[in-house]
C-alpha cells in the first residue's frame, strides 16, 4: 500500500459539521441558503485537495455533500392550472438535488416562487446524501488528475467521491422512475450530478462555458451558417449591441457590445466537436448557435446536454433533400410531424410516440419567414411547404435499393429528408424543451437535382443568410412570449416533475 495511507485502513471519512435543514417562505432567501451550502461543501472539497497535492498528510477520505430542496404538501389543489409547471399533481414529498446554484439562480428563484405560490407552503433546504464527485466541485472544464502532481500515487477514489454513472441516467425525464414505497417523489427531471455530467461534457464539446448558454437555441449542421452568425453578431458588436450584450466564440473569447474587438484571448487553434456561439442578452434571453456536425448521434449528444440548462426553444436549421418534384433548390421546409428512422433514441423515447407540431414554435416560424422573404398568405406557399420531414441515418441512403425506403417516405407523405430534425425534435419532446425545425431544399436525389460544387456554392451564397436570419427573427419572436405560454402543457405526461 502507499505509504502516505498505509497507516490507516480503512481511511475515515472526514467532513463538515452536518447543516440543519431551514424552512424558507420567499424564493430569494431559499436559493441564497442552497448556494452558501453548495459554495461551503465544494469549498471544503477543492480546499481539501489542493492541500493533499501541496504534500499535506492524508488523514482521512474526505466527502460533502449536494444541496437539496423539498417540499411536503397534504393538498390535490395545485394553484393555476393553466401552468404547465410549478405545481405537483398530489400530496406527498417531493425533493430535488441541486447544483451550481450561482449558474441556475434566476431559474431556480422562478421554480421555487411558482412552488410557494401555487401550493401555499415553504421550502425546505437541506442537505442531500448525494455526495458531490471532486471533478463536479471544480466545476466543468476541470482537469483534476492533471493538477494532482503531488497525488500521483493516490488513487483519487481513495481519497475523494468519483462520478458514479450507475446512479446518473435519464429515468426521470423518460417517464421510467418509479419512488420506492415511502420515498420522496422527483422535483426535477435532472439531478445533481445529471447535470454536473452534462455541465462538464458541454464544456467539452463546445469550448464555451454553461454561463454563457442562451435560452434560445439555433442548432445547424453547415460552417456556413456558423460565418454568417458570427459575421452578423460582430456587426451588433461593433454598433451598439442592437440590445445584445456581448458575443462569446469558443474558447470564450469574448467581444463586449460597443466594441469591434474581443476584450481577451485568441481563436483555438483547432475547434471543438460541436462548437457554440453565444449571442448574450440579459437574463440568458439571447441566442446560441451550435453547429452540430452531421448526422443524428451529434444532434443526441448535444441535446442531451443542453437540456440541463432548461432553454426556452431550440431549432433546427439545416438542408434537407426535397422530396418532391414542385419543390425546388431554396424551397423552405417547416416540419409539422417526422418519420424516425435515425434510431439513436429508440431506448429512450419509443418510435410509436408521436412528436407533435408546437403552434407557437410553428407561428413564429412562419411569421418570420414572411418577414423576412416578404412573402405573405397563399402567396408563401410558393417558397415553403409544411409537412412531414424524415430523418434518416444512412446518409447515402440514396445508394440502397430505393424501392424500400421509398415507398416508406411516400407512404409517410415525407417532403423532405434530412439526418437531425427528427432526433432534435424529438429530445425536445423527450426533454420538455419547446422545438421546432425550418429546413433549405439543397437537392432532389429522388428527381436527378444533385448538388454538384458550383450550384452548392451559389446556392449557400445566396440562401444561408436569408434562412438564418428567418431562424434568428423565428427566436426573438419566441423570446417575446411569456414562458409560461411558450412552455405549454402538450409536452407533459400523466405524472409530471414540478420543476419546468
Amino acid at each position: 500500500m502507499n505509504k502516505r495511507i498505509s497507516s490507516l485502513s480503512p481511511l475515515a471519512t472526514l467532513g463538515l459539521p452536518a447543516y440543519e435543514p431551514r424552512a424558507f417562505n420567499d424564493a430569494e432567501s431559499a436559493v441564497a441558503a442552497l448556494t452558501a451550502l453548495y459554495e461551503r461543501n465544494t469549498g471544503f472539497l477543492t480546499e481539501a485537495f489542493s492541500n493533499l497535492a501541496l504534500g499535506a498528510p492524508i488523514t482521512g477520505r474526505y466527502r460533502a455533500f449536494y444541496p437539496r430542496v423539498s417540499i411536503e404538501t397534504t393538498s390535490f389543489t395545485h394553484g393555476d392550472s393553466r401552468l404547465a409547471y410549478g405545481h405537483v399533481t398530489s400530496p406527498g414529498v417531493y425533493t430535488t438535488t441541486v447544483t451550481r446554484p450561482r449558474l441556475f439562480q434566476h431559474y431556480l428563484r422562478e421554480q421555487i416562487g411558482l412552488l410557494m405560490r401555487n401550493h401555499q407552503v415553504p421550502v425546505i433546504v437541506s442537505e442531500s446524501e448525494t455526495p458531490i464527485p471532486l471533478h463536479f466541485a471544480f466545476g466543468e472544464g476541470a482537469h483534476v488528475e492533471a493538477a494532482a502532481s503531488g497525488l500521483s500515487d493516490v488513487p483519487l477514489r481513495d481519497l475523494f467521491d468519483t462520478p458514479d454513472l450507475s446512479t446518473t441516467d435519464d429515468e426521470i425525464a423518460n417517464g421510467e422512475f418509479e419512488p420506492r414505497p415511502g420515498e420522496p417523489h422527483p422535483l426535477s427531471a435532472f439531478t445533481a450530478q445529471r447535470i454536473d455530467y452534462s455541465l462538464a461534457r458541454l464544456s467539452h464539446y463546445t469550448a464555451t462555458g454553461a454561463e454563457h448558454f442562451q435560452n434560445f437555441v439555433l442548432f445547424t449542421n453547415y460552417q456556413f451558417y456558423v460565418d454568417e452568425f458570427c459575421a452578423y453578431a460582430r456587426t451588433l458588436m461593433a454598433e451598439d449591441g442592437g440590445g445584445y450584450t456581448e458575443f462569446v466564440e469558443p474558447g470564450n473569447i469574448v467581444t463586449l457590445a460597443g466594441h469591434n474587438q474581443p476584450e481577451n484571448g485568441e481563436p483555438l487553434a483547432r475547434l471543438p466537436q460541436m462548437p457554440a456561439y453565444h449571442l448574450k442578452k440579459k437574463g440568458h434571453a439571447g441566442i446560441t448557435l451550435v453547429n452540430i456536425g452531421v448526422g443524428p448521434s451529434n444532434a443526441k449528444t448535444i441535446t442531451d446536454h443542453i437540456a440541463v440548462l432548461r432553454p426556452h426553444a431550440w431549432l433546427m436549421l439545416g438542408h434537407c433533400a426535397g422530396l418532391r418534384n414542385t419543390q425546388r433548390l431554396g424551397d423552405y421546409v417547416l416540419a409539422h410531424a417526422y418519420v424516425r428512422e435515425d434510431h439513436v433514441l429508440d431506448d429512450d423515447l419509443p418510435v410509436w410516440v408521436p412528436i407533435p407540431a408546437l403552434s407557437e414554435v410553428q407561428l413564429a416560424l412562419e411569421d418570420a419567414v414572411e418577414e423576412i422573404t416578404g412573402y405573405e398568405g397563399f402567396e408563401l406557399k410558393r417558397i415553403m411547404r409544411t409537412g412531414t420531414v424524415a430523418t434518416i441515418d444512412n446518409r447515402n441512403w440514396e445508394l440502397r435499393d430505393q424501392r424500400g425506403p421509398v415507398k416508406r417516405l411516400s407512404q409517410s407523405r415525407a417532403i423532405a429528408l434530412d439526418m437531425e430534425s427528427a432526433t432534435i425534435a424529438a429530445n425536445g419532446f423527450r426533454f420538455r424543451v419547446p422545438y421546432g425545425t425550418l429546413l433549405c431544399v439543397s437537392d432532389k436525389p429522388l428527381h436527378g437535382e444533385l448538388k454538384l460544387p458550383g450550384m452548392a456554392t451559389a446556392f449557400y451564397k445566396t440562401q444561408v443568410s436569408q434562412h438564418l436570419q428567418i431562424g434568428i427573427r423565428a427566436l426573438q419572436k419566441l423570446a417575446a412570449m411569456p414562458p409560461e405560454k411558450l412552455h405549454s402543457r402538450k409536452l407533459r405526461s400523466f405524472f409530471e416533475t414540478a420543476f419546468q
